[in-house]
C-alpha cells in the first residue's frame, strides 16, 4: 500500500506544473523562446525521482522485496517439521533415566538408551501440554485468548509441577493470564514449564521470529514471567532460524536477537558462548565455570541444589548444541550430562537438530523408531507424531500467509522476518535465598492454639515416616514468624482436605490463602503459600492465620505449614562473578 501511494504521488504532483508551463509559456534565459516539450518532460522525471527517493525516506521502508522472502517446498517443510518433533520425542526418553539425578554436578554414569524406547515420548509432559495447546488452536483457533490455553491445560487430566502446577491452582483460584504467570502470583515465574512446552510456537513459525514472539507472549505468560518467558521465546526462536540456517551458532546468535540483551537469559548464553571458545574442545570446564557463576541464583527451591530454572537449563541446551557440533547422540549426551532437568534439555536440543537436519537426516534407527509408533496416542491428547506434524504444517501455511507469504501444493514462500527483542521484564530482581527455617526449629515459629504433626513418608529415604508439616484445623489458631529480610516465601501443603488462612506481614492482612488442591488427582507438598518480595530491609513479622473456612468440594479446612524461606536484597552471585580467564 505504501509503495501505491508514493508512485501515485510521483506521478499526479509534477501535473500541475505541467499544466501551467503550458499555459503560461515560461522561458529559459532567453527572450520569448519557448522551452520545448522534451525538456518539460526530462525535467518531469527528474521531479518525480526526487519525489519519490523523498517521501520512501518520509513514509519508511517500502514493503520486503524478493530478496526478503524465502521459498521453502511443501516437502522439506514437512520433513524439517517432522524432525522437530521426533527430535522432542527422542531427546526426552534419553535423558529420561538421569533427570534431576545430578544436581550441582555432572552426570558420569552411563546412559542407557535405545532408539526403541522413544515409545516412552507419550508419557512426557514435555509433549502432552503443549499438545493441549495445539488442541485448544484447534478448537478456538490460533487467536484464541490465552485464558483458553488456561483453562484446557487446567482442566487436563495429566498432574502438573512448578510453574505449570501453579498455572493450574492459579485458574481455579481464579487467577488468569497475564496475572497467573506474574511473580506476584507464582514464586515459579522464572522456571523451566514454557521453555520445553513452547516447541510448536517455533515448529509452526518457519523464518518468522516475530510472530513466535507474539504468540510466546500470549501463551508464556500463563506460567511464567521474564526469563521464563524468554526462556520459551529462545527456544522458539531457534526453531524459527533453523529452518534456513545449518549453521548451529549462527542460529544461537540469531536467536538471541529476540530476547533482551540485558537479560539474565541472554547473558547465560553470551556465557557459555564465551566460554565454548575459550575451551573448545573441554565441555566439563565450560560446565564448572557456569556452575560457579549461575549455579545457586535460582529462586524455585531458592538454597537447594535442585534447580528448574529456565535460564540455566537453557544454557545446557546451548551447550550441548556448541559441543554437539551437530552430532545427534553427542548432541543428546552432552545436554543430559550438564544434569539437573536432563530430560527436557536434550529434547529441545534434539529438536532443533531434528529441524536443522529434517527427519529424514536423522539417523535411520531414530527415524525408523518413531515412525513406528507414528499413530500412538500421547496420553491425555487426541494427538499422534503423524496429527501433530499435519497440524503443525496446516497452521505453519496459515500463520506464513497471515503474514504475507503465499501456499501453493509445493511451496511455501514465507516473508522472513527479522528477530527483535521482547520487552524487558524482570521477576525477582536482586532477590537472593538467605535462609529457611522449618516449623519444626526450635526456636523459630511460635504457634498458638491446637497444632499437630503431621507425618508422611519419605519416597528418597526407603518411605520411612518423617514429620513433614504442621498442621490446624481449628479456626483462630496462628503461627508466628519474626524474621530479617526484604522478603518472605512461607510453604505448605495443598490437599483435598484444605481450606483457607489469612496472611498478615507486620500486621497488616496481605491475602487469604486456599490450600485446597485435588485436580487431576494430584496433590502437593511443600509449596509456596505466600510470598512477598520488596520489603525494606530490617525486622519483619509472619503471622498465618486459620480461618476454617473451605470450598464446597473440599473435604476439609486443614492447613498445613512446612517451612518459611527468608530473602535479602543484593547483587546476586552472577551479577559480580568473573571468570577467572577474564580477570
Amino acid at each position: 500500500m505504501k509503495n501505491i501511494i508514493v508512485y501515485y504521488l510521483a506521478i499526479i504532483l509534477p501535473v500541475p506544473f505541467l499544466v501551467w508551463v503550458s499555459k503560461s509559456g515560461i522561458s529559459d534565459s532567453r527572450p520569448r523562446q519557448k522551452i520545448n516539450k522534451t525538456f518539460i518532460f526530462q525535467m518531469m522525471r527528474r521531479i518525480a525521482l526526487v519525489l519519490i527517493v523523498t517521501l520512501v525516506s518520509l513514509t519508511g521502508k517500502t514493503q520486503p522485496s524478493l530478496t526478503n522472502t524465502r521459498t521453502i517446498s511443501a516437502e522439506v517443510l514437512k520433513d524439517k517439521i517432522s524432525g522437530g518433533w521426533a527430535g522432542k520425542m527422542i531427546g526426552v526418553t534419553y535423558g529420561a533415566p538421569v533427570e534431576f539425578k545430578a544436581l550441582c554436578k555432572t552426570f558420569d554414569d552411563p546412559i542407557t538408551w535405545v532408539p526403541s524406547d522413544v515409545i516412552g515420548s507419550k508419557e512426557q509432559d514435555d509433549l502432552y501440554v503443549q499438545l493441549t495447546f495445539l488442541m485448544t488452536m484447534d478448537q478456538y483457533g490460533i487467536d484464541a485468548p490465552a485464558k483458553r490455553f488456561q483453562e484446557q491445560f487446567a482442566k487436563a487430566g495429566y498432574m502438573l509441577w512448578h510453574a505449570n502446577v501453579q498455572a493450574r491452582k492459579n485458574y481455579f483460584d481464579s487467577i488468569f493470564p497475564p496475572k497467573s504467570g506474574y511473580p506476584e502470583y507464582n514464586l515459579h515465574a522464572d522456571d523451566i514449564d514454557f521453555q520445553i512446552e513452547a516447541d510448536y510456537i517455533g515448529f509452526m513459525c518457519p523464518g518468522m521470529p516475530l510472530t513466535a514472539k507474539k504468540l510466546a507472549d500470549k501463551v508464556g505468560h500463563i506460567m511464567n514471567y521474564g526469563d521464563g518467558v524468554y526462556g520459551g521465546i529462545f527456544i522458539g526462536a531457534l526453531y524459527s532460524q533453523a529452518y534456513f540456517e545449518n549453521d548451529i551458532p549462527k542460529i544461537i546468535k540469531k536467536a538471541l536477537l529476540s530476547i533482551p540483551a540485558e537479560s539474565d537469559y541472554a547473558r547465560i548464553i553470551n556465557d557459555v558462548i564465551v566460554l565454548h571458545h575459550h575451551y573448545p574442545s573441554d565441555w566439563r570446564a565450560s560446565w564448572k565455570e557456569l556452575e560457579a557463576k549461575w549455579g545457586s541464583v535460582h529462586i524455585c527451591e531458592a538454597g537447594a541444589p535442585f534447580n528448574i530454572d529456565a535460564k540455566l537449563n537453557g544454557a545446557y541446551v546451548v551447550m550441548g548444541l556448541l559441543y554437539g557440533e551437530g552430532d545427534p547422540l553427542k548432541t543428546m549426551e552432552i545436554t543430559a550430562r550438564c544434569g539437573q532437568d536432563a530430560d527436557c534439555n536434550p529434547s529441545n536440543a534434539m529438536a532443533v537438530l531434528g529441524v536443522v537436519k529434517g527427519l529424514s537426516g536423522l539417523p535411520k534407527e531414530y527415524r525408523e523408531a518413531v515412525q513406528k509408533m507414528g499413530d500412538t496416542l500421547f496420553i491425555y491428547t487426541d494427538y499422534t507424531f503423524n496429527k501433530a506434524v499435519r497440524q503443525t504444517l496446516k497452521y505453519a501455511k496459515e500463520i506464513a500467509v497471515q503474514n504475507g507469504g503465499e501456499s501453493t501444493d509445493k511451496n511455501l514462500k514465507i516473508k522472513v522476518q527479522n528477530p527483535q527483542p521482547y520487552v524487558a521484564e524482570v521477576a525477582f530482581p536482586k532477590l537472593v535465598a538467605d535462609h529457611r527455617v522449618s516449623v519444626f526449629k526450635k526456636d523459630g515459629w511460635q504457634f498458638k492454639g491446637t497444632w499437630a504433626v503431621y507425618n508422611t513418608n519419605d519416597e528418597d529415604k526407603d518411605n520411612k515416616l518423617f514429620d513433614q508439616a504442621k498442621y490446624s484445623t481449628k479456626t483462630g489458631d496462628e503461627a508466628i514468624l519474626n524474621f530479617e529480610g526484604t522478603g518472605i516465601s512461607v510453604c505448605g501443603n495443598w490437599h483435598r482436605e484444605c481450606g483457607q488462612a489469612e496472611i498478615y506481614i507486620d500486621g497488616k492482612l496481605k491475602r487469604t490463602i486456599d490450600e485446597y488442591f485435588w485436580y487431576a488427582n494430584q496433590t502437593q507438598n511443600d509449596m509456596d503459600l505466600y510470598h512477598v518480595t520488596n520489603l525494606k530491609p530490617g525486622k519483619h513479622s509472619l503471622k498465618v492465620v486459620v480461618k476454617g473456612q473451605k470450598r464446597a468440594e473440599a473435604t476439609g479446612a486443614t492447613i498445613y505449614l512446612t517451612k518459611a524461606i527468608i530473602f535479602k536484597t543484593e547483587p546476586k552471585k552472577n551479577e559480580t562473578y568473573k571468570f577467572p580467564f577474564l580477570k
